[in-house]
Formats: C-alpha cells, sequence, structure tokens
C-alpha cells in the first residue's frame, strides 16, 4: 500500500468514526445521563437519513433538511420524553427495552407507509459534489472531506456546553451524583426533557449528513444502533470523551481491517471492545467503581 492509499483509508478512518461519534454522543447522553436503554437510537438515525431525502426532494436543498430535519427529530425527542420516556426513570431495563423496542416497531411502520421499502439516495450540497485529484487514478470526494469538518465542529460545540456551561455543569453533577444535586435544588425534569431532545436529534444529524453518502434504505440504524452500544461501552458510560475515542478507535479498527484482514474485518470491533475491557473494565474514559 502506497502512501497516498494509505492516507485516504486513515481519512475514510477518521470520517467514518467521525460521524458514529456523532451519533453514539447522543447515546451517551441518554444512557450515561438519564441511565436509559435506547434501542430506538438507530431508528432516528433511519428516520434522520429519511427527513433528508424527503425533505431535499421536497425543498431542493440539502442544508434546508439538516436544519428542518434536526429541528423535527429534537421536537419529536420533546414530544416523547415528556409522554413516555419520563415514566421510565428509576425503573428497571427490561421496561426500557420493551418501550424502546416499541418505538422501533412504530417508527418503522411509519416510515413504510410514507416512503414503502425502496431504496432511495441524497444528492450532496452544490458546491460539494466534486472530487481532489490526488493521482491520476485517485481521487477523494469533497463532500466527505466536509463531514469530517462538520462533525470536527459539531464535537467541539458539544465538549463546550458540556464542560464550559452551566447546562453542562448541571448534566454532568447530575450523571455522577443526582441524589445530591436534587437536595442542592436542582429539578431535572426539563433538563432530561432537553438532554433526551438533544440525543435524538444527534443520531437523526448523523442520518442527515450520511445519507449523501449512502443509499437511505430500511434497517439502516440496526448496524449503527450496535456500534453505538459498543462506543459508549468502550468509552466509558457517560463519558463525551470517551464516546470521541471510542469512535475513532472503531473507525480505524474497521477500515483498516477490511484492507488488511477482510476475511474477518466483521469481527475485529467485537475483539478491541473485548480487550479494552479486560484492560479497564468501566471502558477507557469511565469512573471507577468505588
Amino acid at each position: 500500500m502506497d502512501l497516498v492509499t494509505l492516507g485516504v483509508q486513515l481519512l475514510n478512518a477518521i470520517q467514518y468514526g467521525m460521524v458514529l461519534f456523532l451519533v453514539a454522543s447522543g447515546l451517551t447522553l441518554v444512557f450515561g445521563i438519564l441511565g436509559v436503554i435506547n434501542l430506538a437510537h438507530g431508528a432516528f438515525y433511519m428516520l434522520g437519513a429519511y427527513l433528508a431525502y424527503w425533505i431535499a426532494a421536497y425543498t431542493g436543498s440539502f442544508w434546508v433538511a439538516v436544519v428542518a430535519g434536526v429541528g423535527i427529530a429534537f421536537v419529536a425527542g420533546l414530544l416523547l420524553e415528556n409522554v413516555f420516556i419520563r415514566r421510565l426513570y428509576g425503573r428497571d431495563h427490561l421496561a426500557q427495552v420493551l418501550l424502546s423496542f416499541g418505538l422501533i416497531l412504530v417508527i418503522d411502520e411509519i416510515r413504510q407507509l410514507l416512503f414503502g421499502k425502496d431504496v432511495h439516495s441524497v444528492l450532496p450540497p452544490e458546491g460539494l459534489r466534486g472530487a481532489i485529484q490526488l493521482t491520476d487514478n485517485l481521487s477523494y470526494p469533497v463532500y466527505r472531506l466536509a463531514i469530517c469538518a462538520f462533525c470536527l465542529v459539531a464535537a467541539a460545540i458539544i465538549y463546550f456546553v458540556i464542560t464550559r456551561t452551566k447546562i453542562g455543569m448541571i448534566v454532568r453533577a447530575g450523571a455522577e451524583n443526582r441524589e445530591m444535586t436534587r437536595t442542592l435544588g436542582i429539578r431535572f425534569d426539563a433538563v432530561n426533557r432537553y438532554v433526551f431532545a438533544v440525543g435524538i436529534a444527534l443520531a437523526a444529524l448523523g442520518g442527515i449528513i450520511v445519507a449523501p453518502i449512502s443509499t437511505v434504505y430500511p434497517g439502516m440504524g440496526d448496524s449503527m444502533l450496535i456500534l453505538s452500544f459498543v462506543v459508549v461501552v468502550l468509552g466509558g458510560i457517560g463519558s463525551i470523551g470517551g464516546a470521541a475515542i471510542g469512535a475513532l478507535l472503531i473507525g480505524l479498527t474497521d477500515t483498516f481491517g477490511k484492507v488488511f484482514f477482510p476475511s474477518v474485518s466483521s469481527v475485529l470491533i467485537y475483539v478491541l471492545m473485548a480487550a479494552v475491557l479486560l484492560w479497564r473494565p468501566n471502558g477507557i474514559l469511565g469512573r471507577r467503581e468505588i
């Protein structure tokens, strides 16, 4: 493998890892902070991709699809938390699994009623449809580079909000010791609602930005859900920084595994997870139990 090809594969790994982080960060917020196992997270990733297809086809603008799609997902998250999810706080995980599995079935039925079982495609934005010529026979799509830049900006915003703002301080305090923060007079009703809605919006955003480089098809969120849980476990439950590290590790392992070990590439991610958990049972940046 020459240096140019190696560089292309490295870019692919980073792009894949950054998208995975965007989706998994929403899951780690919901799972790590609210304590809710949301199996429907992948369904919202799929919903984001279908919203990108539908809104872009209707308006002719991918950027409108990004803004409107994230807005729709955020409002849906607020409504779901207010009607269903808030009843799960403090309950056993079986109730959470059953409810979120029911949401998967409902979302999939809505998808089938609105869009059928056809496979759809979404065009990248007008200014990002070209490719950078690397060699005579090798080029790299501009939109993939734009995804990396977009995800880096999104990651910086998430990090800033969590670590440098008052709402982030409350979220971190609630994740560390919810009973103590309640004793200090902090009400978590609104915090829970917005954390869940942001988690859903991040999943949908991941589906939206991936839609132009991947076909939009039924069940596309299933594999993303599994990988997102792997990222959360690898990085440490509730840790945004750990999710970023875990996502990049999975991106590198999956991309270069398919290049060098194609026959066993599908297993390497889980080997990586097992190795990390043997080293750090609570994840890379997970809190140690005292």
